[in-house]
């Protein structure tokens, strides 16, 4: 374990109805770096994710966000504590316009934050969500979705995003855009937690991995060290893996 991480799992145990999941998985993610988790489909990565956010309750263990115990805490509650989660595919408005996909991103944020200033922050951070402020959602591009999604998520200025496979449908470069706003947030002291179709993409742009395997964890170790290990290239960075 990290002497002193923002995101600690141990023993969670989860899953859905007469299904378990999650088979007592521990680890932990560090502060400002990018922890990306691999494995095989069904080992339970996008189920850790919901388990974290409240969106699933962990029958048994404990989750920790900076020492604080969080477990089947509510995602309302997890927002406002600095976690956001960006889930998999398209979890946008669609007949909205991009701006007020946005202000509604920041409501969970609370009145005392000037939200219209975020906004503004976006923009000007990426400029696509500028010349589009007025056109409904749905016409964006997927990699301008993804990118409207990311940017909703850090109106409220979070210390650890959760992002699920976030160059599903993407182009090369929007990929590249993507990976390089974790690299940002990184930079500015965030902690990110990815699972990533393509492993072997996300792990170079990662401080640590994770191989999750049956719903635990078998490794956990620097990225660049998964990235060299035959054992791992072999089961895990052949191709892409889809999470089920």
């Amino acid at each position: 374990m990290d002497i002193d991480p923002i995101l600690t799992l141990e023993n969670v145990v989860a899953g859905y109805g007469a299904m378990t999941i999650l088979n007592g998985t521990s680890f932990s993610v560090h502060r400002a770096a990018i922890t990306t988790i691999i494995g095989p489909n069904g080992a339970g990565k996008s189920t850790v994710f919901k388990t974290v956010f409240g969106l699933l309750n962990a029958r048994s263990g404990t989750v920790t966000f900076d020492g604080r115990d969080i477990t089947n805490k509510t995602p309302r509650q997890l927002l406002e504590l600095g976690i956001c989660y960006v889930p998999q595919g398209r979890n946008i408005f669609p007949e909205l316009s991009v701006r007020h996909n946005l202000e509604l991103g920041g409501i969970p944020a609370g009145p005392c934050i000037d939200i219209a200033a975020r906004i503004e922050a976006a923009m000007t951070r990426f400029p696509m969500l500028r010349r589009k402020a007025n056109q409904q959602a749905s016409t964006l591009s997927g990699g301008e979705q993804k990118i409207l999604e990311i940017a909703r998520g850090l109106l409220l200025d979070p210390r650890l995003v959760l992002i699920d496979e976030p160059s599903i449908g993407l182009s090369p470069l929007m990929v590249q855009e993507a990976f390089d706003i974790l690299k940002d947030l990184r930079a500015k002291g965030v902690a990110v937690l990815m699972v990533e179709q393509n492993a072997r993409s996300a792990l170079e742009i990662s401080d640590h991995g994770l191989v999750l395997e049956l719903g635990q964890t078998r490794m956990a170790a620097p990225a660049r060290a998964l990235l060299d290990d035959p054992r791992v290239g072999q089961l895990f960075l052949g191709g892409a893996m889809v999470e089920a």
